[in-house]
């Protein structure tokens, strides 16, 4: 089945906050999604997930990156290249990048929103997430499913018309200017 709408999380889980991706994949794909998405856990990238994005007509994507904000941050990002892609994407940069690079140059590169969730470093050999991030989860996975719904159920979707702010009093996340959100501070 051709997915509309590929969620799809990248990163390693064996090296805490940088499987973040994969963890809020995990944590969606436990709930029912309408036809046509696919939740899939992308691991750390790389060709075998070319099938799955070449098949989806729009992709959210949530990854990790180093990009000296607080951990926790998160901006919801629609690069249309693969040069637009944050710099410091986590340590499966390469496969991921030259995938996204692959396809554009074959002229099959799906729409893409990207959630990019600021870490501090990349912890090797654990499974857990940092306080931070684990603290952020619950409303990102909320925030992707309300993005999400709204891209399946508007057939004149468009980006730029879903950016209304969340309010800072329900939760973490707020969007700004056009396809950004960052992390409140509560402290």
């Amino acid at each position: 089945m051709k997915a509309k709408v590929l969620i799809l999380g990248v990163g390693n889980v064996l090296m805490g906050d940088e499987g973040v991706g994969v963890h809020v994949a995990r944590e969606l794909a436990a709930s029912p999604w309408p036809e046509g998405v696919v939740v899939l856990d992308g691991g750390t990238g790389g060709f075998h997930l070319m099938e799955h994005l070449e098949q989806a007509d729009q992709v959210v994507m949530i990854d990790a990156t180093l990009d000296k904000r607080p951990a926790g941050t998160v901006r919801r990002l629609h690069p249309r290249f693969a040069a637009e892609f944050p710099k410091a994407l986590s340590s499966h940069d390469i496969g991921l990048r030259d995938l996204l690079e692959g396809l554009t140059i074959l002229g099959r590169l799906p729409e893409i929103f990207l959630y990019a969730v600021s870490i501090d470093a990349i912890q090797s050999q654990t499974i857990e997430l940092s306080d931070p991030l684990q603290a952020i989860v619950p409303e990102l996975c909320r925030e992707i499913r309300e993005f999400t719904l709204s891209m399946i159920e508007d057939p004149a979707f468009c980006c730029d018309q879903h950016m209304d702010p969340i309010d800072p009093e329900e939760g973490r996340l707020y969007a700004s200017h056009r396809v950004r959100m960052d992390h409140l501070d509560d402290r």
